[in-house]
């Protein structure tokens, strides 16, 4: 004879699961460990609009952080993978001449940004040595852009060079050259030269004073005579210019007009 089977239902104890996430605190507090453990070939975390962080290699868990962070960004090597991923944003912007993308923009002052904040020569007018010489310039927040760009022929019959400038820290000088080659003219090369004076106002401005410019041959002076107010308010140099950062290949500035500048050391020496 069978037992009696009770017509009570049996209720099963509710099972208590372990949390499948840690709480959030937790994972913001390893996510900023993670950023500050970056190791030395690549030791920090650059915010921009497409990536988060820059990094090439995480240091092992047990590694430890010799010193601070300010330590570790003053490397010279580690400036130098800052200087190189710069370099390669600025790549195909035509030294931003005729305007970028405005991501682009961003991305590139991003890391602007980050090398003025770990300027190696934060008194650069005391250290006027640095800043003396040739230098090229790769990147400016200067536009020519529509009508003042077709005012001055640089769509199709006037082509931008180079653009150097020459510092004589003991004349207190500099001369800008921004090199032309003009189609159809007997002589194709030209340039505008614009000289100037500074005068030292901080330990990281100066105070620039506009002293002349010239254009050669004069085919090319005739193009721009019509212009020429036009291409005095883009090249317009008076002012201000506060030298954000300096090393022995790279320059970065900012003027009052809201510009910045960046430049490389040129080996050409004169041009």
């Amino acid at each position: 004879m069978s037992a009696p089977i009770s017509n009570k239902l049996i209720h099963p104890q509710p099972i208590h699961a372990p949390p499948l996430l840690p709480p959030i605190s937790r994972i913001n507090g390893k996510m900023k460990a993670c950023c500050r453990a970056i190791s030395t070939t690549y030791p920090m975390a650059i915010i921009t609009r497409l990536n988060p962080c820059f990094i090439t290699k995480v240091a092992e868990p047990n590694a430890g952080l010799i010193g601070g962070e300010d330590d570790v960004l003053q490397d010279p090597n580690t400036l130098s993978h800052l200087k190189t991923e710069l370099l390669q944003q600025l790549k195909g912007t035509n030294r931003g001449i005729f305007g970028v993308p405005s991501s682009k923009k961003y991305d590139i002052e991003a890391l602007v940004k980050l090398l003025e904040s770990h300027n190696p020569t934060p008194d650069p007018t005391l250290n006027l040595e640095k800043l003396g010489g040739c230098w090229k310039l790769v990147y400016s927040t200067i536009t020519i852009l529509g009508s003042k760009r077709t005012k001055l022929g640089l769509r199709d019959f006037i082509t931008l060079g180079e653009f150097f400038q020459i510092i004589d820290i003991e004349k207190s000088k500099a001369v800008n050259v921004i090199k032309f080659n003009a189609r159809g003219l007997k002589l194709l090369n030209g340039k505008l030269t614009i000289e100037a004076s500074f005068k030292i106002a901080s330990k990281s401005r100066v105070d620039v004073s506009h002293d002349n410019l010239t254009i050669t041959p004069d085919q090319l002076l005739n193009v721009f005579s019509k212009n020429y107010d036009v291409l005095l308010a883009i090249f317009n140099l008076e002012g201000w210019l506060e030298i954000t950062y300096v090393d022995v290949t790279m320059r970065i500035g900012r003027d009052d007009k809201g510009n910045i500048f960046i430049l490389e050391r040129s080996e050409e020496g004169t041009v």
